[in-house]
C-alpha cells in the first residue's frame, strides 16, 4: 500500500452509474475531466486507483477505474476520497495562484503583522471558499475566504494576512462607539464568525 509524504485531495466518490461499475465523482480539479491527468489516486488507506475512462457530467465527472468491474464493487466505494501527493501537481504559473493545501498551516496574521493563529483547514459548503482556522486557542473560526477578508497570502513566507471587521471577528463600528474599529481585534474575545461566507477569492 502507498503511503503519500504529502497527501492532497482531488475528489470524493459517489454513487454508482449504471451497472458496469461507473462512477459518480466530485472533483476538486479546475475541470473534471483533469482528474485522470494525476496518474494513480490513492485512499487513505493505500488503495490506488487508475482512472480508465472519465467524462463530465455538469460538475462532476462519471469516472471508470480499471480496479472497479461491476455495480456491486462501485457501491462500496460510495464516499471515498481519492489524494495524489503534492509532488505531482505542477507549480503555479501565477504569483496570486495556489494550492489548498498549500495554505494549510500558515500563520495568521492581522494588519499590524501581530500572529493570531493557524489556517486549519479550507472547506467549501457550496457558496464559496472559506477557511476553517484557530483564534486565540479556538478551532473552527470560519472566514469568507475574499480578497476584501484575506487581502494578502504569502505563501514563501508561510503566513496570510486577514482583515478581522471584513472577515466578520469583529463589528465595524456601526455599534457604537465602544467597537472601534481602531481597537483591533482581540483573539480572547469569543469570534462570531462571517457576516457573509459567499463568494470567491
Amino acid at each position: 500500500m502507498a503511503k503519500l509524504e504529502n497527501p492532497v485531495q482531488m475528489a470524493v466518490i459517489g454513487a454508482p452509474h449504471g451497472i458496469r461499475g461507473e462512477l459518480r465523482v466530485k472533483t476538486f480539479t479546475g475541470e473534471p475531466e483533469a482528474l485522470g491527468d494525476y496518474g494513480p489516486l490513492y485512499t487513505q488507506d493505500g488503495r490506488s486507483f487508475e482512472v480508465a475512462s472519465i467524462r463530465a457530467a455538469g460538475n462532476m465527472a462519471v469516472v471508470r477505474f480499471a480496479e472497479v468491474g461491476d455495480r456491486n464493487a462501485a457501491e462500496a466505494l460510495t464516499g471515498t476520497e481519492l489524494f495524489v501527493d503534492r509532488s505531482v501537481l505542477p507549480e503555479p504559473e501565477e504569483e496570486d495562484e495556489f494550492y489548498h493545501a498549500d495554505l494549510i498551516g500558515l500563520d495568521v496574521r492581522d494588519g499590524s503583522g501581530a500572529v493570531l493563529g493557524k489556517v486549519l483547514a479550507v472547506q467549501n459548503f457550496g457558496g464559496g471558499d472559506i477557511l476553517d482556522l484557530m483564534i486565540g486557542g479556538r478551532k473552527g473560526v470560519l472566514i469568507p475566504f475574499t480578497q476584501a477578508a484575506v487581502p494578502e497570502v504569502a505563501i514563501a513566507e508561510g503566513f496570510i494576512r486577514i482583515d478581522p471587521v471584513a472577515a466578520g471577528l469583529v463589528d465595524d463600528g456601526d455599534d457604537g462607539p465602544d467597537n472601534d474599529r481602531d481597537e483591533g481585534f482581540d483573539p480572547s474575545d469569543r469570534p462570531r464568525g462571517p457576516r457573509d461566507a459567499g463568494g470567491n477569492r
